[in-house]
């Protein structure tokens, strides 16, 4: 959380009309029950463009503690206001792990765009959320880190991130997700993969901890902390 300028609506004054939701670039205020709401701070870049369409003085820019804008998830965001195209799954799989190896898996597939959403393994679960190199560079990953989750396996560079992030908003509208660990390399190109989580999160409506654990290309455990406190 920083200090910033952000947007701020008077339900009291707001008539409904719509206006600063079509002016929002960043898709950052939505109408809910007849009045308009700031999505989430994270979409807001508290420039105010939006001002000068309500035709009630119901929008303000104040100055407050607010999570930081962030462009990408805009990006994302963006990308899912439309219905997308079905995306490809397979038929799922689920068995139960050898109890004499640590970090067996729990299910099949484990690629983020063949899970189905509705997959009977995802009900409560916790998710591994694993950029594919991960596994290969961190020698604890079965031991440490794949243990009692259910893992999901992708790369945020080759693969279309508006799929990944219509996948993750299915996958948490459909179930009671518990946690999200999200291990990346500490390569520039992994960092989109936990942006990408909380697009989905955001567009579900849920509330669930993310959290991003880095890998270095040494195979050690950088950081570890929770994204959306």
């Amino acid at each position: 959380m920083i200090k910033r300028k952000i947007i701020s609506i008077d339900s009291e004054k707001c008539n409904g009309c719509g206006l600063c939701v079509n002016a929002c670039a960043e898709g950052a205020i939505k109408l809910e029950n007849g009045k308009a709401q700031l999505v989430s701070d994270i979409y807001c870049d508290g420039l105010g463009a939006c001002l000068p369409h309500c035709p009630t003085g119901a929008l303000s820019i104040i100055e407050r503690e607010a999570e930081p804008f962030d462009e990408e998830l805009v990006k994302l965001h963006q990308s899912i206001k439309e219905p997308q195209k079905p995306v490809h799954t397979c038929p799922s799989i689920q068995f139960k792990p050898d109890p004499t190896k640590k970090g067996t898996l729990s299910h099949w597939p484990i690629q983020i765009r063949l899970v189905p959403p509705t997959a009977p393994y995802l009900k409560n679960a916790k998710l591994l959320v694993v950029a594919d190199c991960v596994p290969i560079a961190y020698p604890n990953f079965h031991s440490e880190l794949l243990k009692e989750h259910v893992v999901l396996v992708g790369c945020p560079k080759f693969d279309p991130k508006e799929q990944y992030v219509q996948k993750f908003a299915e996958i948490f509208l459909n179930n009671d997700i518990q946690t999200v660990t999200v291990p990346v390399m500490e390569v520039p190109c992994c960092q989109a993969l936990p942006n990408i989580v909380l697009a989905g999160l955001q567009y579900s409506g849920k509330s669930v901890p993310v959290e991003k654990v880095v890998i270095s290309i040494q195979g050690e455990v950088l950081s570890s902390h929770i994204l959306n406190r």
